[in-house]
């Protein structure tokens, strides 16, 4: 099942700016421990929960796990060898625009040493370098 928003007021988007740290959500605020983007990218879908589905089965219904982000902008993509022209392509997928700080996931109900094997299965499903935080002591 990929996440993407149930409606959209314009369905292709333009690729807007990328650029500073975020803002918002970057301190661990539901669960205990929290996996932070250290670097820029666009999350995928099949990205998101490919790293979702490494956390779950690791901790084995045990705890609880938050997605902090969600892919709601469109990312389109015209048919391979078509000419340039002929306006924007069909939309191939959706994806979350983080930026470093943002956290990504959250865990609560494990032991510190459980939720960083978690966060660190999850990391490698990733295509950019994180780094484990608690909502105690920060950076580890």
């Amino acid at each position: 099942m990929s996440m993407m928003p149930e409606r959209v007021k314009y369905r292709k988007m333009q690729r807007g700016c990328r650029a500073g740290l975020a803002t918002r959500g970057f301190t661990v605020a539901f669960g205990e421990f929290g996996l932070q983007a250290t670097e820029r990218c666009w999350l995928d879908t099949k990205q998101i929960e490919a790293a979702r589905a490494a956390i779950s089965r690791f901790m084995k219904r045990r705890g609880k796990v938050w997605i902090r982000i969600f892919p709601d902008k469109s990312i389109t993509k015209k048919p391979l060898e078509t000419r340039m022209g002929k306006g924007k392509g069909p939309v191939e997928s959706w994806v979350a625009v983080i930026r470093p700080a943002n956290v990504i996931f959250e865990v609560d109900g494990v032991t510190e040493v459980l939720a960083r094997e978690a966060m660190r299965l999850a990391a490698n499903k990733l295509p950019i370098r994180t780094k484990f935080i608690s909502r105690h002591g920060g950076r580890h």
